[in-house]
């Protein structure tokens, strides 16, 4: 098996790794109860994927024939009921796989050895022919923040961040996600105001 980079969320401050839950005021609806799984987050900025927020009229076994993928074995795509996730505004084409760690290949990237992130056509492919992991989301497009852009907007109380649970990250339920992402931190939702303010 080839060697995968592995990024960790250490005790630099930094949220790879973590779970971003957008409060009830965030004025983009883009990003209305999004929970947003990080990739990456650094003193150069910061990438997630929204992992709760279906494509419309978008079918996964579609976009593989889109994709023009063919194997020996014979699959009937329709039992591929994964739905595509829509990750973000940024580079709306772009496929990403979030995924355990149980499928590796060299551009995977490994986030604090328990989720990996693999962006590949041959990975697709391979999902396909049934050589996928145990859990995966398939999600195109993605979140950005530039230098300092993420840190500002969650002082602003636009976030919470909360751990990353795989039960929550692969939960076929995506209307429970934010609730339950949210309830991971000690209390109810319906608390949360709809309006931001500073302390």
């Amino acid at each position: 098996m080839a060697e995968s980079k592995n990024r960790t969320s250490t005790e630099d401050g930094y949220l790879t790794g973590k779970l971003l839950l957008a409060m009830p005021s965030m004025g983009d609806p883009r990003f209305h109860r999004a929970v947003i799984f990080m990739c990456s987050h650094d003193e150069t900025g910061a990438m997630g994927l929204v992992i709760n927020h279906r494509l419309p009229g978008i079918a996964f076994h579609e976009l593989i024939g889109q994709l023009d993928i063919r194997s020996d074995i014979v699959i009937d795509m329709k039992k591929f009921d994964l739905p595509v996730m829509n990750g973000g505004p940024v580079e709306s084409a772009r496929g990403f796989l979030l995924h355990t760690p149980d499928f590796q290949r060299e551009e995977t990237v490994l986030i604090d050895g328990r989720y990996g992130i693999t962006g590949t056509v041959e990975a697709v492919r391979e999902i396909v022919t049934g050589k996928g992991p145990d859990n995966l989301l398939f999600i195109l497009g993605y979140a950005g923040w530039s230098a300092g852009q993420l840190d500002w907007e969650i002082q602003q109380n636009a976030w919470l961040v909360t751990e990353a649970d795989p039960a929550i990250i692969f939960d076929k339920n995506l209307d429970t996600k934010w609730t339950k992402a949210v309830g991971q931190l000690g209390f109810d939702p319906g608390m949360l105001s709809g309006e931001a303010g500073n302390a």
